[in-house]
């Protein structure tokens, strides 16, 4: 059988792309928006007509088995899927900085080899998980200062090499994407259960190292709650920590690695805590008249120890959008799951909360397990989840709907609201002449604050989609770091978010990291510009 391909260009393989019925319906939905009639799309690039610069390096002999020069695969590690990744390889055909080479290792040895190459030569070396990056995590740099770039695609290590159900932990190659993840632990009973968007496309080594956040909103949010041990190669030697459930020896090592982006080493493969497969759930949806009223029942559930699994807070222009109701309501949708016990006193103790502050929902769907597949969560759920699928033909009329998200504290929430809405709302009718959209929902909330997520929609003119996304995306970030706020929740750094980055951080841990960078990486390999500058 012919192995499936990715998509060079967009998102998920090239035989699974958006519906024609999806993509007429996310037009009627565009028109409405932006107040026209119909939209006349560019047609999307092909490998024929991209005449792709040659590869500028000679491969080893030795290494011939592991890496290619092949056009396809160079096209496919192009760029990541960000707003401008896409404008510029449909708008523009732009695909004049490819990797020159792709390698596929299959062991640690293998990277060490490949690491030691690009020192000897002076090349770059980017880690590769699924290729999902919104902030340009694994596009190959453009600073010209290197006779060539190596893509390291971890696609190979993708198996779970053991799991201790004692513990409930398992030991996973860092390649391993998220369905393969899940598919190999059904045996066991046992899941990692870390669901984000990108889950598909994505590998538990990019999670790591992008500290990605997953499906639960409370208590086990982040993938640093998730790690207990790694390994990870760098062109000075290979790290590997103890695995333990937490220590107070020192500073933790996984520690340097978790958000490192591939600048710091490769993680090739981690233990990580697993949980039983959920038996028992309840969920339903919370109107709210008054959004304010609907953030304090969200913070005081946060505080209240209940943890519930999903409480996403939606505002009701995205509810609206997204056609999960009429627009009059702000949604919250609220969630409890176990491998252990029944949850109905967790769930009539956040509705109480709930009420308190003027929430309404309906008594039916609380019987319901899936009911968080149908009805209003239903379908703002099935919209969430097909968005990637739709994003390049969104790109390809013009249309630019893009993120920035955020965690702040509750006492900083709303006014941080106000100004990233007001600065992105007078940013897309500066930049575009029209009228746009912005709307928030939060992702995951914490005793002390919320991860705000800010999604705003622009039609463009397309031969300057990239340049307007650029000032829409700085005006946004900027109000949202000016109100206190951290440039990424869960999106990473990347290239795209470092001017934000460098001013969020303090200085002398930058000196930190860049000592740490000079150990670790003495010849400046490993993803140049993302991070820290050598």
């Amino acid at each position: 059988m012919t192995p499936r391909r990715r998509s060079f260009y967009g998102w998920g393989y090239e035989d699974d792309a958006a519906s024609a019925q999806e993509i007429k319906s996310s037009e009627r939905g565009w028109a409405d928006l932006f107040g026209v009639e119909d939209f006349t799309p560019v047609p999307m690039p092909t490998p024929e007509e991209i005449d792709l610069r040659a590869s500028r390096v000679k491969i080893p002999v030795a290494l011939r088995a592991c890496c290619t020069d092949a056009k396809y695969q160079r096209l496919l590690h192009s760029y990541g899927r960000s707003v401008h990744d896409l404008a510029r390889m449909i708008h523009r055909r732009d695909f004049t900085n490819p990797p020159d080479v792709v390698a596929y290792p299959r062991s640690e040895e293998d990277i060490l080899a490949v690491l030691d190459w690009c020192g000897d030569e002076g090349l770059a070396a980017i880690p590769y998980g699924g290729g999902s990056s919104v902030v340009g995590g694994v596009n190959p740099p453009r600073d010209g200062h290197r006779p060539g770039n190596v893509t390291l695609d971890l696609k190979h290590l993708n198996r779970v090499l053991e799991v201790d159900p004692l513990s409930q932990a398992a030991r996973i190659q860092a390649g391993t994407l998220g369905p393969d993840l899940e598919n190999q632990l059904r045996p066991t009973g046992l899941t990692m259960r870390f669901f984000l968007q990108a889950w598909e496309f994505s590998s538990l080594g990019g999670w790591i190292a992008t500290r990605a956040a997953g499906h639960y909103a409370t208590a086990y949010t982040q993938i640093d709650d998730y790690v207990q041990s790694l390994r990870v190669v760098t062109p000075a030697g290979v790290l590997a920590s103890g695995r333990v459930p937490t220590s107070g020896a020192g500073p933790n090592s996984d520690r340097l690695f978790l958000g490192s982006e591939g600048a710091l080493g490769v993680v090739t493969e981690a233990w990580v805590r697993l949980h039983r497969r959920p038996t028992e759930r309840v969920a339903t949806t919370v109107r709210f008249r008054d959004y304010g009223k609907a953030v304090n029942a969200v913070r005081v559930i946060s505080q209240s120890g209940l943890f519930p699994a999903n409480v996403r807070l939606i505002e009701r222009e995205e509810v609206k959008f997204t056609e999960a109701g009429d627009g009059a309501h702000d949604l919250l949708v609220l969630s409890f799951e176990s491998a252990d016990h029944p949850l109905g006193p967790w769930m009539e103790r956040a509705l109480e909360i709930c009420r308190d502050d003027g929430g309404e929902w309906d008594e039916e769907t609380l019987a319901q397990s899936e009911s968080h597949r149908s009805g209003a969560a239903g379908r703002w759920r099935e919209k969430f989840l097909r968005g990637p699928y739709l994003r390049e033909h969104a790109i390809a009329r013009g249309v630019m709907r893009d993120t920035v998200e955020s965690c702040v504290t509750w006492d900083r929430y709303m006014e941080l609201r106000a100004r990233v809405k007001e600065a992105t709302l007078a940013a897309i009718r500066e930049v575009t002449g029209r009228e746009g959209l912005v709307t928030v929902r939060f992702t995951h909330v914490y005793p002390d604050g919320p991860a705000p997520y800010f999604t705003w929609h622009a039609l463009g003119d397309k031969a300057k989609l990239i340049e307007q996304f650029w000032l829409i995306k700085a005006a946004a970030s900027d109000a949202m770091t000016a109100a206190g706020g951290t440039i990424t929740h869960h999106h990473a750094l990347g290239r795209d978010h470092r001017r934000w980055y460098d001013q969020e951080r303090p200085e002398l841990f930058a000196t930190v990291l860049r000592a740490a960078k000079r150990e670790l990486d003495p010849r400046a390999v490993l993803n140049p510009g993302v991070l820290v500058d050598p």
